[in-house]
């Protein structure tokens, strides 16, 4: 059953959480309907639709934490000893929606907004952060915890090839997902508030 928390209330209470176990109140099919709903509904620079994701369970999620545990100690011995611990929390957890945007979306737009979409490849940027901040919310709504993380290089090569995914499909972010174990962690203080917001005529 979907969630009925108010949107501001599910944003207020999203946060990152690390301590997730290999369950999940909801059904997996709720899971990849949320994914789903998100590159719906979710907004892209001129209507491009280039979001594009993957939802990994059981031993596929597993698997991709064991090659950015064992990629990323090739790479760095000494940042193992301070990521390790964490990668392997991330393969204890339930499953992870990899996220990317996919450039060949782009050779459709018209020719008069080529030029500008070229200008400003932040764009997409701006709209995989609205698919992942939207994927997050919702499913914490549902009871899941997450946390959000960028192991791009230690796992692309490996997303490539295990999910056939296209070349043109640009890995952006990788959001963790499991029950959360033992109390949610508090909301961190917020500081810069009174001034970071300016009302002109009202």
């Amino acid at each position: 059953m979907a969630s009925k928390i108010p949107f501001l209330t599910a944003i207020a209470s999203r946060r990152s959480i690390y301590a997730l176990a290999k369950t999940s109140p909801i059904p997996n099919t709720r899971i990849v309907d949320i994914v789903h709903q998100a590159l719906e509904h979710c907004p892209s620079a001129f209507n491009v639709r280039s979001a594009r994701a993957v939802v990994l369970f059981g031993d596929h999620h597993t698997k991709l934490w064991d090659v950015a545990y064992t990629n990323t100690e090739k790479s760095n011995a000494e940042m193992i000893k301070m990521l390790g611990p964490k990668i392997k929390g991330f393969a204890e957890a339930y499953g992870t929606v990899l996220f990317f945007d996919d450039q060949s979306a782009y050779e459709g737009l018209p020719p008069r907004f080529k030029a500008i979409a070229s200008t400003s490849p932040a764009w997409e940027d701006h709209s995989s952060g609205m698919h992942q901040f939207t994927v997050w919310t919702a499913l914490e709504a549902e009871g899941l915890g997450c946390n959000l993380q960028h192991y791009q290089a230690a796992v692309e090569q490996h997303v490539q090839e295990a999910f056939d995914v296209p070349k043109n499909w640009t890995l952006k972010a990788q959001l963790v997902f499991g029950t959360p174990v033992g109390a949610l962690p508090e909301a961190k203080a917020k500081t810069g508030l009174d001034s970071s917001l300016r009302v002109f005529g009202a």
